[in-house]
């Protein structure tokens, strides 16, 4: 009897301790891939009257920065919030009286039936239409409800909606947002009814004979 209760005691404390190690092991969930740094983001540093510290600047293939002070900043795979947490703390240690403003900014191609496709450096917290806005808006011919991500040359099947917010978008940095031309009827609609005036007016006339 004595030596099934000891049995049991052990038992609960063994478990006890697995709770306590497996508790201590816990980690914060990794950042969505979404918000990961990468290669030819851009970081923007802007410190209150210290125009020589501040700029834009871009984070080259091994994942690296060089800021002004700072000289060469590893950056790795870290998520924006971690980059922004950590050279905020960094520029504090010799700028106490300065307000110091870390935004970094994704990499995004904006192509299609837009007036100025390109490139584009795009803060996350803008909307979808913001991005598009940057690149100087969708042209006449443009079907701006029906806006296409592609990565990697392969067209990702989600819906974006021009006032969804890029943070809150799987959009990620590197990919492209391609706007596709609207259908010929819905661009050239006085053109369609003529048709379709001229083949109902041929039709009647052939039923009549």
């Amino acid at each position: 009897m004595i030596a099934r209760r000891l049995t049991g005691i052990l038992a609960g404390v063994a478990l006890g301790c697995a709770g306590s190690i497996s508790q201590s092991r816990a980690v914060d969930p990794p950042a969505p891939a979404a918000n990961l740094i990468r290669p030819g983001d851009v970081v923007r540093v802007r410190i209150w009257r210290e125009p020589e510290l501040s700029g834009e600047f871009t984070i080259d293939e091994t994942g690296t920065v060089v800021l002004p002070r700072l000289g060469a900043v590893t950056l790795g795979n870290a998520s924006a919030g971690d980059v922004r947490t950590r050279l905020v703390s960094a520029y504090e240690q010799f700028l106490s009286h300065s307000s110091v403003e870390v935004t970094l900014l994704r990499r995004l191609q904006v192509l299609g039936a837009v007036r100025n496709p390109g490139l584009y450096a795009v803060d996350p917290t803008m909307t979808v239409e913001d991005g598009l806005a940057l690149a100087g808006g969708v042209t006449t011919d443009g079907s701006p409800d029906h806006i296409e991500l592609i990565r990697q040359g392969e067209k990702v099947p989600i819906q974006l909606s021009r006032r969804m917010a890029i943070n809150d978008s799987p959009i990620r940095s590197g990919d492209q947002l391609y706007v596709p031309n609207r259908g010929w009827i819905s661009r050239n609609p006085a053109v369609a009814v003529g048709l379709l005036s001229v083949i109902a007016t041929t039709a009647v006339i052939v039923l009549h004979r």
